[in-house]
Order: structure tokens, then C-alpha cells, then sequence
């Protein structure tokens, strides 16, 4: 008996040291297609994490330094939109409404109109044009008192568009607002004239405080894919409007081109587009603008309603859309908190949702909930837990679906075309100066569903992109 206790006591031991049957452990090493590729591009392991797991799997096929807290770039749009669809649901709407502050008699209101902004992401020129031809259906000819604008819904701080890489009048710097419109973005076409030898300019839409002053000379040059940066674009700001400088070269072989600018703010924006298409309308508004909410006793007279929120999530994630994701990120805050919101109530939000979840994430930092941000930081890891408890959520077909589809559209469109993964992964890319990722699932070769997290930070990080596609490729294959 004093023999066999111990080699029972050995054996007891190892067996409760063992693997669970069905748990395997993690392989704690990068896949090898993807160490040769990050060894040729002059990226060390020690920047990169990866994580590879069938969904229907307790622990990954892959892992390596998945536990480490990175900057996700656009991914981190992932936690926003999944946290969206369950808590407002693939149906939630929002909605832009006008507002007679006084009486309505013979097509004239004496009084105020009042434009409350819901926060809707995808409110574009037409959409506007749209909401007050409604005003001009049910009468409404002459306004004589001033435009209201209600911007109440969110409670926002400062917001500096250079902040973040000093490109003040690129779209995707503009600020979260109540009263979005059109991204708060001006399409700039160009149409060069050879006999004149010259560059006409116009602008859609044309805020009347808008003032662009073109110099632009018209060059033989060839035609790049930068051709933009021969334009140099100097803004000013007066009063209640700005005055757009263009000077540089364009060249004539290019043809016909646009450009997307952002240059007033939220406010004059509105009240320009107002002002531009209520004339076009045939409607007379000879009065001035000033913020304020509607006021008790106001009369609803029109009201425009976004595309349901699985459609706004689709283009926030196809084509990464950072002020979409920002209204939307704000939007969680206004529901949750039931007053004007800010970062903090959609932050609070967030956490409470993934609490309920047991999605556990202490390493997490998140900004503005559109990974524009040098300060966030998430896990491959969180990442992964986070798309395994989307397959299992009521909302993964319009979760999976809002993805870019790898060879097909979105961020995705123009990669691995012609590759066995190409129409197989549903996968969101972020790029960032010094950080790269993706994540997001493929369906492999024997049909089944693999969550792939592929995050790097590195100067050279730009250079990850094959690793990124030998990691769809291994995960497609099932070699790694």
C-alpha cells in the first residue's frame, strides 16, 4: 500500500495538470507565413499580435501577444457598431425635424423656424433638400422671423479638426454634431478648359458664406493619383463666413475631378445650405440664424428620418467612416443617458454593455468610438472575444454583413483578388500613421467560420500588409 499512494498521488497530479479534452492550448507563436513576411518587411514580432479561432472552438488555433494592449486604428469601430446594433437595435432611426414657432397663414409663418438636429449620421444634401421641399408642399413661402438651430441632443466639447494630424479640411477630421449635414463637406469639382487655359471651380453644395477665390492655372503636367497636392488651399475666416483661397497647378490631362472639403463650421454650414436651397425652392428668408431649442407650443411641419441604423452601420464599417462613427458614439450616450450627451455618457454606455456581456476588457481605452485616435488601445484578445460573442449574437447577420468583403467592396475591394480568400473573409482594416489592422472572420476551405484579429504598431507598420493577407490565407487554408 505505502507503494502504490504515491504513484497514485503522481498519477491524480498529472492528470488534473493535463488538458481538458477538447481545450487546446494556444499556439504561442506567430504562423510562419506570416513571420517570413513580416521578417522581410523589417517588422519584429514584438510589434504584431495575432489571433486565429474557429467560433465554435474554446481556445484559439493561434495567439501570439494577444494579450497586449494596442492601438486598433478604425477597428476599434467594431466595439461602437456591434455595441449599436443590440442597444438601439438594426431598426433605430433618427430623425431632423422643423418646427413653426408662430402662426402659419397664406404661406407665411410670423415667426421662427426651428431646425432640431436627432444627431443623423447620413443626412446629406439631398436628404435636407428633400425635408424642406416638405415645407414648401405644405405651403410655406416666406419666413419671417430667423432659422433656429437646436444642436441640444449632444453635449460636445471643443473640437480642433488639426488636432489630429493637422488636415483642418479633411472631411474625416470634422466633429460629431446634432445638425450634421453632408459631413459639414463641400464637393469642390474641377473642369479644366484648354482653349481658355484655364481651371473652372464650383462647388456643391454653395453655402452663400462661402467665398472661393480661384487662381488655379491649368499645366501639361501628367496626371497622378495625387494629383490634388498641386493645389494649395488657404482658408480664412470672416465673420459669419470664410473666404477658400485656391492657388497651384492643375493638370489638364486629368479632366474633370473633385474634392471634398470641410471648411465651416457646423452652424454657418447649416444656415448656408438653408439659405442655397430654400431659393432654389422658390422661398423667401430674409432673416438672420442664432442656435436655441424649439420652444413650447412649436408646430411640428416637417420631419426627414435616416436610413435604419443597419444601413448606417454597413457604411460606417465598409468604408470606415469616422464621422458616422462619431454620431453614432454619441447616439449611444444620448439613449443611455436620456439628455444631451457627450463622450463620457457613450463611454459609460459601452462599458455597462460589454459588463453585461462578461466581456471582460481591462486594457480598454476608447476615445470617440472611431479609432481616429492615438490613445485607444484594445487587445487582439478583447478583439476576438468580442467578434465570437457577435457570431452568437440575434444581430450577426447585419453585423457580419456591415464588414468589407475581402476582393469585392469597402476597404477591402482591391485586395486579395484572385486569392482563394477573395469573397470569403467579412473583415475591417484601420490604418493609422504607425499602426495597421484587421479583423474580423473568414469561412475556410471546409466551410467553417474563423475569427482572424491581425494588429501591428511599428513606424514601419504600413509595410504589414502582406502579413495581413498571409494570415487571411493560412486561416482560409487552416495551416495556421
Amino acid at each position: 500500500m505505502s507503494v502504490r499512494r504515491p504513484c497514485l498521488s503522481f498519477l491524480l497530479l498529472a492528470l488534473l495538470l493535463a488538458p481538458l479534452p477538447g481545450r487546446a492550448q494556444p499556439d504561442e507563436r506567430l504562423p510562419a507565413p506570416v513571420a517570413r513576411v513580416l521578417k522581410a518587411a523589417g517588422v519584429p514580432a514584438s510589434a504584431v499580435a495575432v489571433l486565429v479561432q474557429d467560433v465554435d472552438a474554446r481556445m484559439p488555433r493561434a495567439s501570439f501577444n494577444a494579450d497586449r494592449p494596442m492601438n486598433p486604428a478604425s477597428v476599434m469601430k467594431l466595439v461602437t457598431t456591434y455595441a449599436a446594433l443590440e442597444l438601439l437595435g438594426p431598426a433605430y432611426t433618427w430623425k431632423t425635424e422643423a418646427y413653426a414657432s408662430g402662426p402659419l397663414k397664406d404661406g407665411v409663418l410670423e415667426g421662427d423656424l426651428v431646425l432640431k438636429g436627432g444627431g443623423d449620421p447620413k443626412l446629406g444634401f439631398e436628404q435636407f433638400w428633400l425635408l424642406l421641399r416638405q415645407l414648401r408642399a405644405k405651403g410655406l413661402r416666406e419666413i419671417r422671423g430667423d432659422l433656429v438651430l437646436d444642436r441640444g441632443r449632444f453635449a460636445l466639447e471643443p473640437h480642433d479638426p488639426a488636432r489630429f494630424d493637422n488636415e483642418p479640411l479633411r472631411p474625416y477630421n470634422v466633429g460629431p454634431d446634432a445638425l450634421l449635414l453632408n459631413y459639414k463637406s463641400i464637393r469642390l469639382g474641377f473642369v479644366p478648359d484648354a482653349e481658355a487655359r484655364g481651371v473652372a471651380v464650383y462647388a456643391e453644395p454653395s453655402p452663400a458664406q462661402l467665398d472661393i477665390v480661384n487662381l488655379v492655372k491649368l499645366t501639361d503636367a501628367a496626371c497622378g493619383n495625387a494629383w490634388y497636392e498641386g493645389i494649395r488651399m488657404d482658408l480664412a475666416h470672416a465673420g459669419a463666413g470664410a473666404r477658400l483661397v485656391l492657388t497651384g497647378s492643375y493638370p489638364a490631362a486629368c479632366g474633370e475631378k473633385s474634392r471634398h472639403v470641410a471648411v465651416l463650421d457646423h452652424p454657418q454650414f447649416v444656415a448656408g445650405v438653408f439659405r442655397q436651397l430654400w431659393r432654389e425652392l422658390g422661398g423667401q428668408f430674409p432673416g438672420g440664424v442664432r442656435e436655441g431649442a424649439v420652444p413650447p407650443g412649436a408646430r411640428l411641419l416637417a420631419r426627414g428620418e435616416s436610413p435604419a441604423l443597419a444601413e448606417v452601420v454597413r457604411e460606417i464599417n465598409k468604408f470606415s467612416n469616422n464621422v458616422m462613427a462619431r454620431q453614432l458614439w454619441l447616439t449611444l450616450g444620448a439613449e443611455a443617458a436620456q439628455r444631451p450627451a457627450g463622450s463620457a455618457d457613450a463611454e459609460g454606455a459601452v462599458r455597462d454593455w460589454l459588463a453585461r456581456k462578461a466581456l471582460r476588457m481591462p486594457e480598454l481605452s476608447i476615445e470617440n468610438g472611431a479609432g481616429l485616435s492615438r490613445s485607444d488601445r484594445i487587445s487582439a484578445d478583447s478583439l476576438g472575444r468580442l467578434l465570437l460573442s457577435a457570431w452568437a449574437s440575434p444581430v450577426m447577420p447585419e453585423f457580419i454583413a456591415s464588414l468589407p468583403l475581402a476582393g469585392v467592396d469597402g476597404t477591402m475591394k482591391k485586395r486579395l483578388n484572385g486569392s482563394g480568400v477573395a469573397g470569403q473573409a467579412h473583415v475591417k482594416t484601420g490604418y493609422l500613421d504607425g499602426v495597421r489592422a484587421l479583423a474580423g472572420y473568414v469561412l475556410d476551405r471546409r466551410g467553417k467560420r474563423v475569427v482572424v484579429v491581425f494588429l501591428a504598431n511599428h513606424p514601419n507598420a504600413a509595410a504589414t500588409k502582406a502579413a495581413q493577407e498571409a494570415l487571411l490565407d493560412c486561416a482560409f487554408a487552416r495551416s495556421c
